[in-house]
């Protein structure tokens, strides 16, 4: 799993390390448990302080890594998921202080956005009214998402023929843009402070859509919750250039948090998530965007792990 993301996120998959990293990690501390001979829910809840101390240690943000490992996943009923938070919490905390001595980084925000002051009343209807642009990118990613994996679960080919195929396509995006390569943690930033005209970011906006829809679906490992991110500040520069009054944090900030919400029916840690790691202190527009995106989802979730969880470990 390690080796293939790696592959992945080398050669330019539109994909980042988070879902292999927290499968990892998570399915480490399953083993660990049981190896230590706890049952039941206690297997449960040390599986979800791995997934939350990986996500810690990626998105450098321990509350929203504690609520993303424990929103990620069906709880029910929801009781587990407060049983479950502490444990997280705990082993958030001592993830993020083990990643930040052993990297030496700073705290502070992931991504540099531009200064967002004197917020207004007003400010919660516009993140509401941005946040229904980035649910209608959700919604496009998505379809892209189910009817690419038609395609290639149509294909009965070998797994490595549809990775060839899926990185063919890729590069031949990369050539004509070579921003959809990776992940987008750095190219965030490019988009951010660049100078691209509308038309140019309309084009990287879908084509990114598709890389992704493409990287997931044709069989290569990673997570798409940064790429995403990426997406929706490529979207949020569009709304702010077709709207140049607009404050360019607010709407980025908001888009992303609806967009990724969206998809990943995750509202309350993507609140603190972007909060975190864009330096955006006023939480409660993206609350607003956040719950927006997240009651316009579709009705079928797009992750597996949503679906249902396999209710073995109870036993």
């Amino acid at each position: 799993m390690i080796l293939s993301s790696l592959l992945c996120i080398s050669v330019g998959g539109s994909l980042g390390p988070e879902a292999p990293l927290v499968q990892v990690v998570g399915s480490t501390g399953t083993y660990i448990a049981r190896k230590l001979g706890f049952k039941g829910e206690d297997i449960r809840s040390i599986t979800i302080a791995g997934m939350a101390s990986a996500f810690t240690a990626l998105f450098g943000a321990p509350l929203g890594g504690s609520l993303f490992a424990l929103e990620i996943l069906d709880h029910k009923p929801v009781t587990r998921y407060y049983q479950a938070f502490m444990p997280a919490l705990v082993a958030s905390c001592a993830s993020y202080l083990m990643f930040i001595l052993i990297t030496h980084l700073n705290l502070g925000p992931t991504w540099t956005f531009p200064s967002y002051s004197n917020p207004q009343v007003n400010d919660i209807f516009y993140a509401i009214f941005y946040s229904l642009a980035g649910a209608a990118i959700g919604w496009l990613f998505i379809f892209m998402v189910k009817k690419l994996k038609s395609v290639f679960i149509f294909f009965t080919v070998p797994i490595y023929i549809k990775l060839a195929l899926g990185g063919f396509i890729l590069g031949t995006i990369a050539s004509f843009l070579p921003l959809t390569r990776y992940f987008g943690h750095d190219q965030l930033q490019e988009v951010l402070t660049g100078s691209f005209s509308t038309g140019f970011l309309f084009a990287l906006l879908i084509l990114k859509l598709l890389a992704i829809a493409i990287t997931v679906t044709s069989g290569w490992r990673g997570g798409f919750i940064i790429p995403l991110f990426f997406a929706g500040t490529i979207l949020g520069v569009i709304i702010h250039q077709l709207l140049p009054g607009q404050n360019l944090t607010l709407v980025s900030v908001c888009v992303m948090a609806s967009l990724v919400a969206c998809v990943t029916r995750t509202p309350v840690s993507i609140i603190i998530l972007l909060g975190t790691m864009t330096g955006f202190q006023s939480l409660i527009p993206i609350m607003f965007a956040s719950l927006t995106g997240f009651f316009l989802a579709p009705k079928t979730p797009l992750i597996n792990a949503q679906l249902g969880i396999d209710r073995s470990v109870r036993k």
